[in-house]
């Protein structure tokens, strides 16, 4: 049974202020646990994102930018810490929000929360830093001129952010995009947005300045698609899938404005015959099975060489048999549901289609005997895919693994990159060199050696090919919130003399 916790209503957060959203209207929240109704959101639309943005910009001139934009990182600094102070403060109950509509399990909602925190707290110390950073000094070759570097918001941002870490996707973009003197509209998924909104009440607190952070829930189409064509918003940053990635990039070329795209991914784990092979199993589990599944850098193809396959696979069936399925509040439960009744249905069509294309589902990829209700699936291990097969090429979302055998290091390496993908890879071999060839050899942005999954915000986050383009997360990420200014002055005493002046006629 899931604890019962209150769910807060709460309106849009415009302007500093909770706003009912124009036309009214609110979207169900359910609970993936249970399939019940638990509460609901605002339903914005263009009429609200054309407010919010206003909001915004207002938020940037105010006091001729002296309360934000033009402040110094340092007065920025103050509110991030704030806000992580406060995030940190409610960590329990935000984590029993995030898992009760997402469907997380509770420890892995709370491990989360930790990390929003601590993403605020880094990103008010690289606001700190960019203070000494400002006019920095280009060398150049002429001693005539001297030259230095101002970096500046970018302006107003536009931020939408998936499912699967609500707050903790919200961090990577609001703490950056805030400690750059951005003013932000947030669009978070309508399929998970409660914590979000606890974000803006956290916001409002702290009292950061009206404006500089908006926060709109809604459908995609009726308020992410306004927010990422308006002509008033100077960024869009985004993470979710390729497919609507694609239209945020049509959208955004219409005006020449810079995106940022983190999108989906289908990533290899490359497994080879010198590992222990409980450790690899385990490592192998959690890089697709971590967030039930639902990760857009889960490894869910593996490569295991031929020679340990037989039983590598024993083992991760049995390995899979003993997860604890169960209503994420639940002590120790380590799968939850998919998000929804669509992710439910999509990802068991996945399944049905590998079976029907030839490939064998080894164990799970049905409903738990022991739960009647909620969108939970067993962890499904896939056997005899070809690379053909939808299951080995298209991007599931859900606790799906699909596998295939390798017999050498340069096999394993064109199977691993033959993907119109490139988020995520991982390889795991005692042998280090080897690990150190198959890194450089891999199209990925980001390589995890001997683990899978594990994300710092001290590190850059990000992907090739259809998985996107940009970096998040370090400095890298802050820079995607900057304007670069160069200012070159003239200082001789001469005359520049390339004309010749009427005086001297």
């Amino acid at each position: 049974m899931s604890i019962a916790i209150p769910i807060p209503s709460r309106q849009l957060f415009i302007d500093g202020e909770w706003r009912e959203p124009i036309n009214k209207k609110r979207i169900p929240i359910f609970n993936p646990a249970t399939e019940e109704i638990i509460g609901d959101i605002p339903a914005a639309t263009a009429e609200d994102v054309n407010i919010a943005v206003e909001a915004a910009r207002r938020a940037l001139s105010r006091n001729r930018g002296k309360d934000w934009s033009a402040a110094s990182g340092a007065h920025r600094a103050k509110y991030l810490r704030a806000i992580a102070g406060k995030i940190t403060q409610r960590k329990s109950e935000l984590a029993k929000l995030e898992a009760i509509d997402s469907g997380k399990p509770l420890e892995e909602a709370a491990w989360d929360i930790d990390d929003v925190a601590g993403c605020f707290e880094y990103y008010a110390d690289l606001a700190e830093g960019l203070d000494a950073k400002q006019k920095a000094p280009v060398s150049l070759p002429m001693e005539t001129f001297k030259c230095h570097i101002l970096k500046e918001p970018i302006g107003v941002v536009g931020l939408i952010t998936p499912w699967n870490y609500p707050l903790l996707m919200a961090a990577w973009k609001v703490a950056p995009a805030l400690a750059a003197g951005c003013a932000a509209i947030l669009k978070p998924s309508e399929l998970a947005s409660i914590t979000c909104l606890e974000l803006a009440e956290v916001c409002k607190e702290v009292g950061l300045p009206p404006g500089v952070i908006n926060i709109l829930t809604g459908l995609g189409p009726e308020a992410g698609a306004p927010l990422a064509s308006h002509p008033h918003v100077d960024k869009v940053a985004f993470t979710g899938s390729t497919a609507t990635g694609s239209k945020i990039m049509t959208a955004a070329a219409q005006m020449v404005k810079p995106v940022t795209l983190e999108l989906g991914g289908k990533s290899p784990i490359l497994v080879f015959e010198d590992v222990d092979i409980d450790k690899a199993v385990e490592w192998t589990m959690f890089g697709c099975f971590w967030t039930n599944g639902q990760i857009c850098s889960a490894t869910s193809r593996l490569l295991v060489q031929e020679s340990i396959a037989t039983e590598f696979l024993d083992r991760i069936v049995k390995w899979c048999k003993n997860i604890k399925i169960s209503d994420p509040m639940e002590e120790g439960c380590r799968l939850g549901p998919v998000v929804s009744a669509g992710q439910y249905e999509k990802v068991l069509k996945f399944i049905s289609t590998a079976r029907s294309e030839g490939a064998t589902i080894l164990c799970g990829g049905a409903r738990p005997q022991h739960l009647k209700k909620g969108y939970f699936i067993e962890p499904a291990i896939i056997t005899d895919v070809t690379t053909s097969m939808q299951i080995w090429r298209e991007e599931v979302f859900g606790p799906v693994l699909c596998v295939k055998t390798f017999s050498t290091e340069k096999e394993a390496i064109e199977l691993a990159n033959d993907t119109h993908y490139g988020l995520g890879a991982a390889v795991i071999s005692k042998d280090l060199d080897r690990c150190e060839r198959v890194t450089k050899a891999l199209q990925a942005g980001v390589v995890w050696v001997n683990c899978s999954q594990p994300c710092f915000c001290q590190a850059p986050w990000g992907g090739n090919k259809r998985s996107g383009f940009g970096r998040e997360l370090g400095e890298w990420g802050l820079d995607n919130y900057l304007s670069v200014k160069q200012v070159t002055q003239y200082i001789s005493d001469d005359s520049w003399g390339w004309y010749q002046s009427p005086s001297k006629l």
